[in-house]
């Protein structure tokens, strides 16, 4: 679509006159308002094939990114503090609460299942922003997986913006007025989509504009139109973007230079620092009201600037105020203020990309540096463009069968995404079915719905963001994209991967080793795929460490033990199992025998085939179990080979997270005999390692090691016992054991190594800290309170880094909605405390132990 060039200010205007201003609402905005907008964002890194996220090395000393960002900026920003002069907590802040912000829908997922309380306080955030902001919420939607929508086709414009505005509801509870774009990418068809759907406004950057005028009135008709392609459109006012058929949507602007300076200068350094620079934007005329909008990934505040949250806190709750500036979102000023003026959108741009939207299908330089190219971006896209088309035709041709509307189907799947119990499942099916389908018709159904899931997904943007194809992101994509062909093959019977991988062959990887996208797909994405046969063995290993119970889920399938029997002969473990799996995403179930030999240490010899009968297997069972009581390891192998043939899976088959579980459980049983050996070897010399430290002699480094060892080891074995004690007169007597032993490591100059000393000392704080505050007994203050002031302490002794992070906020929270309420406020009130005055006095000293300023009260 293409829509006519505005004429400039020196040209006379041809164009018909846009529609007149809607009239303007009742209450109009005045003064100078503040929005600050976080793009909070990460991609999609789910196997495809489990549905979780794996370990990312890179992301220690946390599990992935999206966990290492979660508390370095998702959290933080939700309890924001607000610190005295003495570092105490003077406030805690939602920054979401006054913040303009969108959550990108695969990451909002994952922070529901990863963090209910971070989750909850986003929502909540939204719902206390709509009350102070006549109904218009802080959040926005995003098109659902981050695709550059400019390049997609009008088909997979519209599902992305309907998932985006469905997940958002199944969030927020409402419908979403606004919705940020990928990249901001923008043009003509794609406003079209937004308009059809229901979107109000977008942001883009100030560089996407090319041309403005005021909106005509009766007594202007025909306004000059002033040319601002070079950035130079005001951002403090809103605009409204007109298309062919004269319907509109409005778009703000924000200020380019502030954002910028956010994300990569010293703007967030102080709120003071980052008002000061606010207020170089506001225009002097003397216009009743201006909005000054700055917007920047939401990661910027904490994540790539660390503690920036607090800089928000206090801008948003005490300089902005301080300043006369009050604090909003778009819709709210939109609300007060609609557009008096329209804008020409340039045709294809996006923020970060200065050649329009080349960045993601061409060599363009954007992203790139050094001696790399990027010349496998075009070929990359072409061959995902052609997979999507045969996936549609595959699609089309299959789900016609079973389908009253298969693309309206599609739109809808989003529901299965957020939801995938069976009930859910049926229903949905039973609403869109054309006949009653079999079973198998039901899995071809779902097949097909997740093979167009797969290939939405994999054209993420950030599979071209960066300078190289084989980088995490890149071969993402392209394990999407697998997934998609395994699954439309599972349908259609249909091939597409040698085509398409042979397509991959003219995108050049920058790495000699891969050579191409072809060389990257079978390295790094075909080794990768999963089978049922893969999944059956991996239970069936696991089953040796992990009680599974009758039913259970393994990732993404629901695991049915029809049968189990383990016996042990000597060092030899044998386990054979009955196992049906279900796929909770496609409901395909397959059956299996399984029959894992644990040799002992890191040797594993385990066997699958599919289930042929109730007789065959009761056979094979009574066969290896014979076998194996005559104690011959080679008798055993050679049995199940007989039975199962010649594949055989081992520890490398396991899924990472397990395997380096289960190597993790075998290194512990050797590592405790170590750990003995030199316990035994630190009391045998102790008064040897006391001399040398007496004479002031460097201690030999073995007899260092073994008391640095022998003291880590009690030092965990006590903090289990303090972790497990539920008597408090336990807790004391490990409390005390705990002292004695550090007393003796610092006496001893030990390094302890502790590597889960931190969060166990963390969860027992917060546990004895919810026994004092939320479930208050006047009893037993006082002891709490004391064993919670030694936990503290022997916790900053273990130098593990110890944070009293949720011990503020849970106490700040109760403060603020018990003991102020209930017992600090009024007379009146004061008489529904649990606590006598002398208690109190107890826990606002608590408070001054956690750092939380109670100094009002004290």
């Amino acid at each position: 679509m293409t829509t006519k060039p505005a004429p400039s200010k020196t040209k006379k205007n041809t164009k018909a006159a846009a529609p007149l201003p809607e009239t303007p609402p009742a209450s109009t905005a005045t003064g100078v308002y503040i929005t600050v907008h976080g793009h909070f964002y990460q991609p999609p890194r789910e196997n495809p094939y489990l549905d979780v996220i794996e370990r990312q090395p890179s992301a220690y000393p946390f599990h992935d990114w999206n966990e290492r960002i979660l508390y370095e900026c998702y959290r933080p920003n939700v309890f924001a503090r607000i610190l005295g002069q003495q570092g105490e907590v003077l406030k805690v802040v939602n920054n979401f609460e006054y913040m303009s912000f969108n959550v990108g829908p695969t990451l909002m997922s994952w922070l529901k299942r990863h963090d209910a309380e971070v989750y909850q306080g986003i929502i909540d955030a939204d719902r206390r922003s709509a009350e102070r902001l006549d109904g218009h919420g802080n959040a926005i939607a995003q098109a659902y997986n981050h695709i550059i929508l400019p390049l997609a086709n009008e088909r997979d414009k519209y599902t992305q913006v309907r998932w985006g505005k469905a997940d958002f509801r199944s969030h927020f509870g409402r419908d979403p007025e606004g919705m940020w774009l990928a990249e901001t990418a923008i043009d003509y068809p794609t406003l079209k989509v937004l308009i059809d759907e229901g979107i109000r406004f977008i942001v883009l950057a100030p560089s996407q504009a090319e041309r403005c005028r005021e909106q005509p009135t009766p007594d202007n008709p025909e306004p000059d139109w002033f040319e601002v392609g070079g950035g130079q459109i005001d951002p403090t006012r809103p605009y409204r973007c007109y298309i062919d058929d004269g319907r509109h949507i409005d778009i703000w602007f924000y200020d380019g230079p502030i954002s910028r300076g956010m994300g990569f200068d010293d703007v967030l350094s102080s709120s003071q620092n980052m008002s000061d620079r606010l207020a170089q934007a506001i225009r002097g005329d003397h216009r009743p009201a201006q909005l000054i909008c700055v917007a920047t990934d939401g990661e910027t505040f904490g994540h790539h600037k660390m503690g920036t949250e607090k800089c928000l806190a206090y801008a948003f709750t005490h300089e902005f105020g301080q300043r006369g500036w009050q604090v909003t979102n778009i819709a709210h000023y939109l609300s007060l203020n609609p557009p008096a003026w329209e804008v020409v959108l340039k045709p294809v741009t996006a923020w970060s990309c200065m050649h329009g939207v080349e960045r993601w299908q061409s060599d363009c330089g954007c992203g790139g540096g050094g001696l790399w190219n990027q010349k496998w971006r075009k070929p990359l896209r072409e061959s995902l463009n052609w997979l999507r088309d045969r996936l549609a035709e595959i699609y089309e041709a299959h789900a016609r069968k079973y389908l009253h509307d298969p693309w309206q189907v599609r739109d809808d799947y989003i529901q299965l995404i957020h939801d995938r119990r069976p009930e859910t499942v049926m229903h949905f099916l039973y609403r869109n079915q054309t006949h009653p389908l079999t079973e198998g018709e039901q899995v071809d159904v779902l097949r097909l719905l997740e093979m167009q899931h797969q290939a939405l997904l994999m054209f993420t943007s950030c599979g071209w963001f960066f300078d190289e194809l084989s980088r995490p992101e890149g071969v993402q994509i392209l394990r999407y994209a697998a997934r998609a062909i395994e699954l439309a093959g599972e349908v259609s019977g249909e091939n597409l991967e040698v085509e398409f991988r042979d397509r991959l062959q003219a995108a050049p990887s920058n790495v000699e080793h891969f050579r191409d996208g072809a060389q990257v797909y079978d390295e790094l994405v075909v080794s990768s795929r999963i089978t049922f046969e893969r999944v059956a063995a991996h239970y069936v290993i696991t089953s040796l460490f992990n009680h599974y119970q009758p039913r259970d889920r393994v990732y993404c399938y629901e695991a049915q033990q029809l049968d189990y029997q383990r016996q042990k002969i000597g060092t030899q473990t044998l386990a054979i199992v009955h196992l049906q799996l279900t796929s909770e995403i496609t409901r395909e179930t397959q059956s299996f025998i399984g029959a894992v030999l644990h040799l002992g240490g890191w040797d594993f010899h385990c066997c699958i085939q599919p289930f042929i009968g109730r007789l065959a297997y009761a056979q094979v069972k009574d066969q290896l179990l014979a076998i194996l009581n005559q104690a011959s390891v080679a008798k055993t192998m050679f049995a199940m080979t007989q039975v199962f043939g010649d594949r055989v899976f081992s520890l490398e088959t396991l899924f990472a997270e397990e395997r380096q579980w289960i190597i993790q459980q075998i290194a512990d049983q050797s590592k405790n005999q170590l750990d003995q050996l030199y316990s035994q070897a630190y009391r045998d010399n102790y008064s040897i390692l006391r001399a040398f430290q007496r004479e002031e002699m460097p201690v030999p480094k073995e007899l260092r090691v073994a008391a640095d060892i022998a003291l880590s080891y009690r030092c965990l074995n006590v903090i289990e016992q303090l972790c497990a004690a539920t008597d408090p007169s336990e807790r004391d007597r490990w409390l005390t054991e705990l002292d004695s032993v550090l007393t003796e490591a610092e006496n001893m100059r030990c390094t302890l190594e502790l590597p889960d000393a931190k969060q166990q000392m963390e969860v027992l704080i917060i546990t004895t800290l919810e026994r004092i505050v939320v479930e208050p007994n006047a009893a037993t203050l006082s002891a709490e309170n004391e064993q919670l002031d030694r936990m503290i302490t022997l916790g900053d002794r273990l130098q593990v880094g110890l944070s009293l992070d949720r011990a503020q906020e849970l106490y700040f929270h109760c403060l603020h909605q018990t003991l102020l309420p209930q017992c600090l406020t009024s007379v009146e009130t004061a008489q529904d405390c649990p606590w006598q005055p002398e208690q109190m006095s107890v826990l606002l000293a608590l408070g001054q132990r956690l750092a939380v300023d109670v100094s009002a009260w004290v």
